[in-house]
């Protein structure tokens, strides 16, 4: 514990303009910078040693999927991806993610069953096996091929010798135990006869017969099938079939078997005639009218599996004929007669039938089927007739909708996830099989450090979801459709056509209050929809305010000629900063198109259910012709009744109890006379068109006049393709960006090749947003795309703050064609996960943020020198001091800009319910504050004791619910006030600024900056906030190098900094968030949300949080054959692998075909053989665990025998009794 006695400065305050510029606010990190006048004692408990960086659970469905494995004893799935990630899951809360270093995506799985273990092969030809016995697994070895590549694994059940087809079609035999090759090979060349010409191809399929373990069925993709008897080291016989092998299925009795073929034909055999198939069906091949059969598409897989009570199954995937164009992936069941087809909504990967024995010479009894498709997991019910599907309880459906904002709410109230839970509830699906989940293995308990999680994200459909995180599990609590609060859009023409979005509900960012229930959504088109929760329907008319924010001509600011500005034309009559606006003709649908909003509000009573309930809708308009900026920041406060929001134009400020505009200017407006910048005269508005007196007239043309269509739509980002880096660059492509034509461009250094493109931006996203506002054409969505500002080869980001742009030469239309920069690629489609991240702001130039605190801090800067276009980017209501001489705390808005300037807007809010509702709001902006480097990401604020001062909301209150006379519905509110606990330390508070290049905390109302601190030079911050963990508050910080720190507070002392993500990209950065209790979320993929800490105590629990992949289940004993199917049956229970494949007898294997590479696990446990003593201890705990498990088995059958004995005993005495008094004659 660390206590820091700092002094204040009093009111001798300089100008927020002298404090600015003053190097008071140095750049030294956790310098005090004030004169001694108060002293205050500020006592910090955190240090390093609570801080520890680590992954704890992934959520959603794994992305590109590859490969599925069962173990049918330990009821454990196994899930393999492009990726190299491997999702293992049990029941609900036993999810595990592991992650191969090499990346090689997983090709097979194979378990070893009831042996807690896992062996994977990857497409880079390397055989791993994963340690499953503990709660994260680790490899144990790793074997590398070096001259052949997998093509098949095969595993049988007891046994430790895995078979390992190849390419070549060679078939090599591994030990499990030791990971070394066995010397036994099965050559192409001498399974097949010596007179066939042609390879066979690679191996497809291996499989031992049922009958007999030392028979080893081999299919090679020719169509070639061979019976290799593995102690005789020949071939039983060879199957040379015309068409191509695709799987095979043995039934159990291991006389015949099934094959798939590529001409969509199943053909059956039998091992007493392998001369041709006794059975060749088509099932989806009919019969045209001239006779021949419908040509159909391959069969992947097929199983055949056998049941006591019925027919067999035969489960097979495609077979369609190619005739049918358009329809849907399909799994087929035949079941005796029966044909039933199922239709998928992806193209399936992989399926599986789960049966009750291990054993393949038993009868199998299928009782359902998993199917992994690209987007989806489904478990099909085989034990009804219908079919139907077991209700999956893992979150598989995050993706259902691109994801495109994410928000993480730790310590939320107890009583709001049941709430959420029980409405959502309701509009579940029906239909599902009213058996339990199949996949139930493992073992999870509720930990001891839980508590209320709620993660919210929003898609593009306009969805939004409410999720359960609670103990590290994650479940569905509640859906909500924004676009329900619309009309249906209209096809659209001329220009709007061109700019209309495919998705124009996409949600941008949230704001929610837990306490109030209050909810708040930014969508794409420029709008707000606030939500109120309700436990009761209700019919209802959604209220709709329309916002003009546009930006004002008169207030951009003209350089000279001589100033050294690439971004603006030498020409005054052509600069692109006087915006003159250029009315369309009459009659075009570009003359039409003004102060009407982007998408239709419901102007009609609706009937709205249970749930979160939309009572206001915010728009901004068109204004001449153009569509209105993205909407960059938003802030709502439940205590106020107020909601405020900015973007690149201005600010507004709405009263939603009273449903009215308080407040809508541009930023320079608010500034007032505290602007720091001398700017022109601003001559007086014309044609002012608003929805209040503060609303202005719109800036002129902010676009040029071309007319190429510009349409984007969220991509797919889970489509497979053989060309893995086009469709990588598909996936990361979203409706949030636009495309420029290079005809566009005259001058082509303008435009670089893409590579050079990633290398040359320096761009930070906070700023990278308003780069479309003078290109040819805009685009209702967020034009970013972070790719452009990392820099992919050394791993580090850098913002343009840190480099200045070098002059571009302007052509014809330059001030079109330069507002990206010289070094800007042209826009691309963004990452459709978190396309629209919370707090990126909008800003101008690179140039002009290399300036916005560089010149601007310098007093030799007479005049701005470039387009002083703001955008707000971050919005915070608190109880503050709105002026130096204010002696008690007031409400206050902190707005904070793309330049680092914060400013705060002092408001009057009438206390009385009554008066609430009637009086208005009255708002005057204060000026400036201070100023940092970089845009403005977050605020706080802090007592003189270092202690969070939250945000002052109202209790939640139902407005549906029935009238009470004996308690009136009023509006109780609660407030945390910054003097409420601060007797001995007087009136004050402080506040915490953080900006994507520096921190500062400043001593309110002095606005004195006590404390600053440059979080990083080389980069810039993505995603800034404070934070609670060990009963103490911190800074986290998320850098676009992909960087984790932590700052104390209010030092601003360093106490973490970890490169945890060196390979940023846009996905991550978009929708990175932190929460209370160390913990922090990102979407990892398309697909799936990574969880991590950085929490010391947390990491400490990890492990009691996780669940156990492995529980001691004993193994299912083999049927009894019976005395004449084991004498007529075959010698299968007399092969002995060991003596077959062993050193003794084969050999070691080639060292050059692979090579053994010990695994991590397997390293750390030498080391630890190899320490002594505590080598020692580890081989006896060991011994000690397993002695106990063996004595725990031997109680148990002890116990059983005594009760067969009892039982023997009490059937002889009651013989005995019964035959005692019988004659002999008699018996």
């Amino acid at each position: 514990m660390k206590k820091f006695r700092k002094v204040l400065d009093g009111l001798t305050t300089s100008s927020p303009g002298g404090t600015i510029g003053s190097p008071s606010c140095g750049s030294a990190a956790g310098t005090p910078t004030a004169t001694p006048t108060k002293e205050i004692d500020v006592q910090e408990t955190l240090v390093s040693e609570n801080f520890q960086l680590c992954k704890t659970v992934r959520h959603g469905f794994p992305y590109q999927p590859t490969a599925l494995a069962f173990d049918p004893v330990q009821k454990i799935l196994a899930v393999g991806s492009r990726t190299g990630g491997i999702r293992i899951l049990g029941r609900p809360g036993v999810d595990c993610y592991c992650q191969h270093d090499s990346g090689a995506a997983v090709l097979h799985l194979q378990f070893l069953i009831n042996e807690g273990a896992l062996v994977t092969a990857c497409a880079d030809d390397t055989l791993h096996l994963w340690n499953l016995r503990q709660r994260r697994p680790a490899v144990l070895h790793s074997l590398k091929f070096n001259r052949e590549r997998i093509t098949f694994c095969h595993l049988p059940f007891q046994s430790k010798w895995l078979y390992v087809g190849t390419e070549r079609g060679n078939t090599h035999i591994v030990n499990i135990e030791s990971f070394i090759l066995s010397g036994y090979v099965i050559m192409w060349n001498k399974a097949i006869e010596l007179s066939t010409k042609t390879h066979p191809g690679p191996v497809v399929h291996l499989s031992d017969s049922p009958k007999d373990e030392g028979k080893l069925l081999i299919g090679f993709e020719s169509g070639t099938i061979v019976q290799w008897d593995l102690r005789g080291k020949k071939a039983d016989f060879r199957i040379y079939y015309d068409e191509a092998i695709h799987s095979v299925g043995w039934h159990h009795e291991g006389k015949q078997f099934m094959c798939s073929h590529s001409d969509g034909s199943l053909s059956m055999w039998n091992l007493r005639n392998t001369t041709r198939p006794f059975q060749v069906t088509f099932p989806h091949g009919k019969i045209q009218k001239d006779g021949k059969k419908e040509s159909c598409k391959p069969i992947l897989k097929v199983e055949y599996k056998t049941s006591r009570n019925s027919e067999p199954f035969v489960i097979f995937s495609g077979g369609l004929s190619y005739d049918k164009a358009g329809r849907r992936p399909t799994l087929t069941i035949m079941h005796g007669k029966a044909i039933t087809v199922l239709e998928m909504d992806y193209p399936i990967v992989e399926f599986m039938a789960l049966c009750e024995t291990p054993y393949n010479n038993e009868v199998q009894e299928p009782y359902a089927v998993v199917v992994l498709l690209e987007k989806d997991l489904i478990v099909v019910d085989l034990t009804q007739s219908n079919f139907p599907v077991f209700e999956n309880p893992y979150p598989m459906d995050i993706h259902e909708s691109p994801v495109t904002c994410t928000a993480y709410f730790a310590d939320c109230p107890p009583n709001i996830i049941p709430i959420l839970y029980s409405i959502g509830a309701k509009h579940k699906k029906t239909g599902y099989s009213q058996k339990e989940w199949p996949v139930a293995g493992g073992l999870w308990t509720l930990g001891s450090h839980t508590y209320p999680e709620i993660i919210v994200t929003g898609h593009a459909d306009g969805s939004i979801k409410f999720w359960d995180a609670s103990a590290i599990t994650l479940q569905m609590l509640y859906k909500l459709k924004t676009s329900k609060a619309f009309e249906k859009p209209k096809p659209a023409e001329g220009r709007a056509a061109e700019l209309v979005e495919e998705d124009p509900f996409a949600i941008q960012m949230v704001s929610w209050c837990p306490q109030s229930r209050i909810f708040c959504v930014v969508g794409i088109s420029a709008h707000i929809i606030l939500y109120r929760f309700s436990k009761y329907d209700a019919n209802t008319q959604i209220v709709s305010l329309e916002v003009r924010l546009q930006y004002e001509a008169e207030d951009v600011i003209s350089p000279s000629e001589n100033e050294n500005n690439p971004c603006f034309s030498e020409s005054g009559s052509q600069s692109p900063q006087t915006h003159h606006q250029h009315p369309a003709s009459p009659g075009t649908p570009e003359g039409n198109k003004d102060s009407t909003p982007c998408i239709k509000v419901k102007d009609r009573m609706v009937r709205v259910p249970p749930g979160y309930q939309a009572e206001l809708v915010i728009q901004l308009l068109w204004v001449d012709g153009e569509p209105p900026q993205q909407i960059t920041s938003l802030d709502i406060n439940s205590a106020y009744g107020l909601l405020a929001f900015g973007n690149c134009n201005g600010l507004a400020v709405v009263d939603y109890l009273q449903k009215t505009i308080l407040l809508c200017m541009s930023t320079l407006d608010v500034y007032g006379a505290a602007d720091p910048y001398q700017r022109l005269t601003r001559s007086p508005r014309r044609n002012r068109q608003s929805t209040s007196e503060f609303c202005m007239r719109g800036l002129s043309n902010f676009y040029s006049d071309s007319k190429k269509r510009i349409r984007t739509s969220y991509q797919s980002l889970t489509e497979l393709s053989d060309n893995q880096q086009s469709i990588d660059m598909e996936r990361s492509k979203s409706p949030t960006s636009v495309h420029y034509s290079t005809s566009l461009h005259n001058d082509p250094r303008i435009l670089p090749e893409p590579v050079a493109s990633l290398r040359a931006s320096h761009c930070s996203p906070v700023f990278y947003l308003l780069d479309n506002v003078k290109g040819p054409g805009r685009k209702l969505s967020l034009p970013t795309d972070l790719k452009t500002d990392l820099d992919h080869v050394n791993g580090h980001c850098t913002s343009p703050t840190s480099q200045p742009k070098p002059r571009v030469p302007m052509g014809p239309e330059g001030p079109r064609l330069t507002r990206r920069g010289a070094g800007r690629p042209p826009f691309r489609k963004a990452q459709s996960a978190a396309c629209m991240e919370i707090s990126l702001p909008v800003s101008h130039t690179e140039e002009s943020r290399e300036n916005s605190f560089s010149r601007s801090r310098s007093s030799s800067v007479s005049s701005i020198d470039r387009d002083t276009k703001e955008a707000i980017t971050t919005l915070q209501f608190g109880e503050s001091f709105g002026r130096k001489s204010d002696a008690l705390p007031t409400p206050c808005l902190w707005v904070g800009t793309s330049l680092g300037v914060v400013l705060l807007i002092p408001m009057s809010i009438p206390t009385d319910n009554e008066e609430r509702m009637e009086e208005p709001v009255t708002i005057g902006p204060s000026g400036m504050v201070l100023m940092l480097k970089g845009s403005v990401l977050h605020f706080s604020f802090l007592d003189c004791m270092g202690a969070l001062i939250q945000s002052p909301h109202e209790v939640w209150r139902d407005l549906n619910a029935p009238e009470d006379p004996d308690r009136p519905r009023r509006r109780k509110l609660v407030h945390f006030s910054p003097s409420s606990s601060q007797d001995n330390y007087g009136e004050g508070h402080l506040a915490v600024v953080c900006s994507e290049k520096q921190a500062k905390v400043i001593l309110m109302p002095s606005q004195s900056c006590l404390f600053v601190h440059n979080i990083t030079e080389s980069s810039f911050v993505l995603r800034a906030d404070v934070v609670s963990v060990c009963n103490s508050v911190c800074l986290a910080c998320f850098c676009a190098n992909g960087h984790v720190m932590t700052l104390s507070l209010p030092s601003l002392r360093p106490l973490m900094d970890v490169n945890y993500l060196p390979m940023t990209d846009m996905r991550i950065a978009r929708t990175f968030c932190f929460t209370n209790g160390g913990q922090a979320l990102y979407l990892s993929s398309p697909t799936e949300i990574q969880r991590i800490t950085y929490s010391q105590e947390m990491f400490d629990n990890l492990q009691e949080m996780l669940g156990e992949l492995f529980t001691p289940i004993e193994t299912p004993e083999a049927q009894n054959r019976g005395f004449l199917k084991g004498f007529f049956g075959g010698n299968s229970h007399n092969f002995d692998r060991e003596e077959l494949f062993g050193e003794t007898s084969a050999g070691k294997g080639s060292r050059s075909l692979a090579q053994h590479i010990p695994g991590q696990a397997g390293m750390e446990g030498m080391k630890v053989a190899a320490s002594g003593v505590v080598g020692d201890l580890a081989r006896a705990r060991i011994a000690l665990d397993e002695r106990g498990q063996r004595l725990g088995e031997l109680e148990d059958r002890t116990a059983l025998m005594m009760t067969s004995a009892e039982t023997f005993s009490k059937h002889a005495h009651g013989l005995m009794l019964k035959c005692k008094d019988k004659k002999w004659y008699q018996f």
